[in-house]
């Protein structure tokens, strides 16, 4: 009886030793992904991607499992997604994978979702991101030439991808993760053709242990300068199946697969520029015609979240002026900056349902987020710029935002002018926005946009301080002014044709405000900052109403929400309920433009398309 007993414990110890073996098996077991003639092979069998790209910054950390549980029911099978050097790598040396930065963790949560990832680590992003994901501290030297086979930027940059890789080759498909595939260089061909820098690229990322697929992306008419021969050449733009194709087939040793690695069914908005829609039901039918061809895509955006803090980037090209972007990333796309799904993301997966494995149903649509108002919040302490001045830097003439070490925010250029009259005051190669003041009285601003360096000067006699507020507006994301890229004042001030010299500087980067003094007093006739507390017994989403405010950003509770602009076509600030607490909260209001604030109040919907043409 012993004997029995003792072998069914065996037996039953065996068995379960083999659940156990079999459970690990799956949870460990590798998948294989491949370029087939005309598919991509997910495991040896055909597999069409249904991507939507978001980004991890733009994205409060504690909403990701949420968004990508809305990604799975539209339909999604992948995320895309970009990740950004100067997020990552701030100060030269040191890096920052935590918190909102925490790639390896998003992509994590991705696996655990069922999506598979398509990375797209080239460290030049575009992505209507500051300088293109490019750091600011490479144009401390102002010689470097990024994005080209010079030298030091190639340091850099391999020094980069070298510490990326330590977070992110573990999850390649190639090592049991969910990473499909990844992109080394982006839209190059819109940039230059230059083959040995792509090879360059290549070489970086085999080098730091990238040893799965990797790709490019160009617009259909850029392929031919931005492909590399010998990688998946992707396309960017076109919904037309038969062009994506014979594109693909051209540059690709007439193979597939076919990608197209950027569908745009939504655009982004810039300030001053009206807020850009897009018709869902004829995005949807392109989607469809994309889908019944066989054809993966990415949809950019699927989600585009808030671009937080300074990081908003700007256009420029040789026919258009210089054009920052707004906070808001709401892009049109299916899913909105709240995270809650617009009419087009219905479409989008009435459309994806149709082209399911026979048997597959999508989960139900996740509840919308709650939205809540907040009682009027008393802006209570006010702090004057001018108040509040750091310690200064000299020089005969201005220095340049990176010639100062400074990355974002804002520089006040003061001087001592001496036979002040009638005349203009020119800023040669100001870099983007500045206040002008006399005497502490505000005579005007100049608008980078607005190609306005001049403002005249009238009634002022004898000696008077002069300052000049200069605010980075966000550097160029893309085209042929990427390397022209540093802030501030680059060249002389000139008053009636002389050069104006002896300047003192004060930085404010406003990395935070812990360095500010707050008072009861009103700040008035000056740059300031505002705070207020309220108290909530519960949170939810929410928007600060800004429409009365001039021009500044918005901290809550040590978080910078990103900037707001009278001009429009944004009046609002998304605020997450993950950034709220219950309890007290704080928040602070930047203004350059207008003073004397001392209330904000919230909206449960956004504003995101309201023009105006006020400039004071």
């Amino acid at each position: 009886m012993k004997c029995q007993t003792h072998c069914c414990k065996l037996l039953l110890a065996a068995v379960f030793s083999l659940l156990l073996y079999n459970v690990s098996f799956a949870q460990t077991a590798r998948h294989s992904f491949e370029l087939g003639d005309s598919a991509f092979l997910l495991d040896g069998k055909p597999f069409v991607m249904i991507s939507g790209e978001m980004h991890y910054t733009r994205i409060p950390e504690a909403c990701w499992r949420d968004r990508m549980k809305m990604a799975k029911a539209m339909g999604l099978n992948t995320i895309g997604a970009y990740v950004f050097w100067n997020a990552h790598e701030q100060t030269q040396g040191k890096y920052d994978f935590t918190g909102n930065n925490n790639i390896a963790e998003f992509i994590q949560i991705a696996k655990e979702e069922d999506l598979w990832v398509v990375l797209r680590p080239s460290p030049y992003v575009c992505a209507e991101w500051e300088f293109g994901g490019y750091p600011w501290w490479l144009l401390k030297d102002s010689t470097i030439k990024v994005r080209s086979k010079d030298a030091r930027f190639f340091t850099a940059y391999t020094n980069y991808v070298q510490r990326l890789s330590k977070e992110l080759v573990p999850l390649l498909i190639t090592h049991g993760g969910n990473i499909v595939m990844v992109q080394i260089e982006n839209e190059y061909g819109s940039y230059s053709n230059d083959k040995s820098y792509l090879e360059l690229n290549k070489k970086i990322f085999r080098e730091a242990g990238f040893d799965g697929i990797l790709f490019t992306c160009d617009g259909d008419d850029k392929m031919h300068d931005g492909y590399l021969p010998g990688l998946l050449p992707a396309v960017n733009g076109s919904d037309n199946p038969a062009e994506v194709k014979k594109l693909i087939n051209t540059y690709h040793d007439g193979k597939g697969p076919y990608y197209i690695a950027e569908w745009y069914p939504g655009w982004f908005d810039q300030w001053g520029k009206p807020h850009a829609k897009t018709d869902g039901e004829k995005e949807a039918k392109k989607l469809d015609e994309i889908l019944s061809a066989g054809i993966s895509v990415n949809i950019y955006l699927f989600h585009g979240g808030t671009t937080r803090g300074f990081m908003n980037g700007a256009n420029r090209n040789v026919k258009d002026p210089y054009a920052p972007q707004t906070a808001s990333y709401d892009y049109d796309s299916p899913l909105d900056e709240s995270g809650n799904p617009s009419p087009k993301y219905v479409m989008f997966r009435n459309v994806i349902a149709k082209h399911l494995p026979a048997g597959t149903t999508l989960p139900p649509i996740p509840a919308n987020k709650k939205a809540i108002t907040l009682p009027v919040i008393a802006l209570t302490g006010s702090a004057g710029l001018f108040d509040n001045l750091p310690k200064p830097v000299t020089a005969v003439k201005p220095l340049c935002f990176e010639d100062l070490d400074q990355a974002y925010g804002f520089v006040l250029y003061r001087t001592a002018v001496s036979s002040f009259n009638t005349g203009y005051l020119k800023i040669n190669g100001l870099r983007d926005y500045a206040v002008v003041y006399v005497n502490n009285q505000k005579i005007g601003v100049l608008d980078r946009r607005l190609e306005q360096d001049s403002i005249l000067l009238t009634g002022i006699t004898g000696t008077a301080t002069l300052d000049i507020l200069v605010e980075n507006n966000g550097r160029i994301n893309y085209g042929p002014y990427l390397t022209d890229n540093r802030k501030g004042i680059l060249g002389d001030v000139v008053w009636n044709n002389k050069s104006i010299t002896n300047w003192t500087m004060y930085g404010f980067p406003f990395e935070n405000a812990k360095d500010i003094k707050f008072t009861t007093k009103p700040a008035i006739g000056q740059p300031a900052l505002y705070k207020g507390s309220f108290t909530l017994n519960e949170t939810g989403d929410t928007y600060f109403d800004l429409s009365s405010f001039g021009k500044g950003f918005v901290f809550l509770n040590g978080h910078n929400l990103g900037k707001y602009w009278q001009i429009g076509p944004q009046q609002t600030a998304y605020v997450p309920a993950s950034w709220l607490k219950k309890g007290q909260n704080e928040v602070i209001v930047f203004d350059e433009l207008k003073d004397g604030h001392t209330q904000l109040t919230t909206l449960s919907t956004p504003i995101l398309n309201k023009l105006t043409t006020e400039q004071k």
